[in-house]
């Protein structure tokens, strides 16, 4: 069960659910297939043990970084409701951020030439007196906004 059923109140409601973007895979794809260069290395008869141990190498730091992003993924939430924005990460050590949409002032979106292409982003949430912190590799970031802005 999602961190969110949990805690909405009586009578508020869930407008919007964002996720990290799936473009964090992209070191352990790009691991996986230094790793598959390597192998294509490998040849019977010739000394081909340090391509390899290259590709075992790039094969683990690969699944690692897989395993790493997937769980970074799983256990982020950014939601909107009609009363509040809603940010956990973690798991067992859980870090969460709430802000009452009455003390957001502006709602920040930076995207570079690839995030604009693959619609991904970071987030700034301003408000009265602190702000949350930088949401990194949000998907959809104008969605968001447009979810915190439009009440």
């Amino acid at each position: 069960m999602r961190y969110i059923d949990h805690i909405l109140q009586p009578g508020e409601k869930l407008l919007y659910a964002g996720r990290v973007h799936w473009v964090i895979y992209l070191p352990a794809v790009l691991m996986l297939a230094l790793a598959a260069l390597a192998s294509t290395q490998i040849a019977p008869g010739r000394v081909g043990m340090s391509w390899a141990a290259a590709a075992v190498v790039f094969a683990g730091a690969a699944a690692i970084t897989f395993f790493a992003c997937w769980f970074r993924r799983w256990t982020t939430e950014i939601d909107v409701t009609d009363r509040r924005i809603v940010y956990k990460r973690g798991f067992i050590r859980r870090h969460t951020v709430e802000m009452n949409m009455d003390k957001v002032e502006s709602v920040d979106v930076d995207q570079s030439f690839w995030g604009r292409l693959l619609d991904y982003g970071d987030i700034t949430i301003r408000g009265t007196g602190e702000g949350i912190e930088p949401l990194r590799g949000i998907g959809a970031p104008l969605d968001f906004r447009n979810h915190v802005t439009a009440r």
